[in-house]
């Protein structure tokens, strides 16, 4: 049996800085400036932005301060953490799987009494490696794979995505949700958040692509252990680095095709794959929304 590497946030992060640091910035999404104040430099911290101030469909807006999205938050320093105290951080929910947490453990002090949920399983990247070992990879290519990992996202990871918006229905905020990079499934997480509060499509797909320009992926620190896979993919060429790397309105476009696409559609993923009753989506509604 193969084993299991890290998961796909986690291999692009290594992949990024050995390969072509310049490759997503020359590829980021202009936003306005309203947007940029989304992102809160928490010391130590990646793509850590607020999700409030997006408006619904009816004029209702999505409250700043409660939920906050980020990348894996194990390079969070002591600072970094007061900064995370002063927000009133109350729970942390860890999307990252088993091998990616254990090899970058965040720890959060003990004096701020944050709940942190996760939950183990193996990401298998085997398939993935043997895409990126072909003779020839193109972007395209590795485009239509990333849709792929995105039409599974909903479903591979339901059940913590129902977690998150059942913490969030008891009140267990202000919360921060992660993953290793904050922008695959960190970024599922949020749209499904969104989408349910009324926020309008292209909205959703706006805050998405902010991650192509707030994701920087961490340079290895002096000592650490090359990661393996990081040779298979020095020869990939900048246009598929970025594929790979960065985010794409064609990959959440996926994720709500793969969803509408089964039989109850919306609907039915609401009610059945996250749990939430209509009562549950008003209540969500009511902590969310002014």
């Amino acid at each position: 049996m193969s084993k299991p590497v890290r998961a796909l946030g986690l291999c692009a992060a290594l992949l990024f800085a050995a390969v072509a640091p310049q490759a997503l910035a020359q590829a980021s999404t202009p936003v306005a400036a309203e947007a940029r104040s989304r992102l809160i430099a928490i010391e130590g911290s990646n793509n850590f932005r607020d999700i409030g101030g997006y408006k619904t469909a009816d004029g209702r807006e999505v409250k700043w301060g409660i939920l906050y999205r980020s990348a894996a938050m194990n390079r969070i320093t002591p600072a970094g953490f007061g900064q995370l105290k002063a927000l009133g951080i109350k729970t942390n929910v860890d999307f990252r799987a088993t091998q990616e947490r254990a090899s970058a453990p965040a720890v959060w002090p003990a004096d701020m009494k944050v709940a942190v949920y996760s939950q183990d399983y193996d990401m298998d990247m085997t398939p993935f490696m043997a895409f990126f070992q072909k003779s020839r990879v193109t972007a395209e290519e590795t485009r239509t794979m990333m849709a792929g990992f995105y039409a599974d996202a909903p479903f591979k990871f339901a059940g913590q995505y129902k977690r998150l918006m059942r913490l969030i229905i008891d009140g267990e905020t202000p919360l921060v949700y992660n993953c290793s990079a904050g922008k695959d499934r960190t970024g599922v997480a949020t749209a499904l958040i969104l989408t349910i509060l009324g926020v309008p499509r292209a909205t959703v797909t706006e805050d998405y692509l902010l991650s192509n320009r707030y994701y920087t992926p961490d340079m290895p620190r002096a000592g650490e252990k090359e990661d393996p896979m990081m040779a298979a993919f020095r020869r990939l060429p900048p246009d598929v680095v970025q594929a790979l790397m960065g985010v794409d309105a064609r990959y959440l476009d996926a994720a709500f095709a793969a969803i509408e696409a089964r039989e109850g559609g919306w609907d039915r993923y609401v009610r059945e794959d996250l749990g939430l009753s209509a009562a549950d989506v008003t209540t969500l509604k009511t902590r969310l929304l002014k």
